[in-house]
């Protein structure tokens, strides 16, 4: 009779971890403070000083998140900062909540994309000037005002840039001095001078999964302390 009486201690102690084991949790999506519409790409980092981490998209469906990918992700060379009170120039990935108002890239749109696109060409160029009208925006030619040192020149970031999508941070209503040319890309050799940017195949995946129709947004943050993703 020992050998059935072991099996039942086993099998009941197995239970009784199960019985402790805490629930999963929502997923992060049904966390955040806002997600700004159907779909959502989220950009988490372990901590404010980090130069890596992951994202992920989702999509809502019929009331519950789901996650579509996943990727790794690398970020600011000088981590991440709350994008309300960032400073340009710091190479820091500003965390919040953002739009996603159009992509582009050095080539075609992978097959399947719906989202807005625009295609680089040798005159394409990204004012980052604080003296010009156009800061914070994508001009072709570049103008007067808009001084080549103080802007990116697309073309010449064809690893980087043969994808994107540009991240509605101090988009809408520029406030100079808080920054420019902030986009979701390729990545290059490292780090980033304050975007994010994943794997070639993730980004190719992201375009395709993305539908406008169901308003993109990204949210970027860190897994807890005051830039916590989930505060946005």
């Amino acid at each position: 009779m020992r050998r059935p009486m072991v099996v039942l201690s086993v099998l009941l102690a197995l239970a009784g971890t199960v019985a402790a084991r805490p629930a999963a949790g929502p997923p992060l999506p049904a966390r955040l403070a806002d997600t700004g519409g159907g779909q959502l790409i989220t950009a988490e980092a372990p901590a404010e000083g980090s130069t890596t981490g992951t994202v992920a998209w989702w999509s809502l469906r019929r009331g519950t998140w789901v996650r579509e990918g996943s990727a790794p992700a690398r970020f600011g060379a000088k981590g991440l900062a709350e994008g309300a009170t960032r400073k340009q120039s710091t190479d820091t990935t500003p965390t919040g909540l953002y739009d996603l108002p159009y992509a582009f890239g050095t080539g075609p749109a992978p097959a399947g994309t719906a989202y807005p696109y625009r295609r680089i060409g040798d005159d394409s160029w990204w004012c980052q000037d604080n003296a010009a009208r156009a800061y914070n925006r994508w001009v072709e030619p570049r103008p007067a005002d808009c001084r080549a040192s103080e802007a990116e020149h697309l073309i010449e970031y064809r690893t980087q840039y043969a994808r994107a999508l540009v991240i509605g941070f101090n988009y809408r209503r520029p406030v100079r001095g808080r920054g420019a040319g902030i986009f979701l890309h390729v990545n290059g050799r490292g780090a980033t001078a304050g975007c994010v940017s994943v794997p070639a195949g993730a980004m190719d995946r992201i375009l395709r999964w993305a539908d406008p129709a169901r308003r993109p947004h990204i949210a970027i943050g860190t897994r807890s302390g005051p830039t916590a993703i989930t505060r946005y």
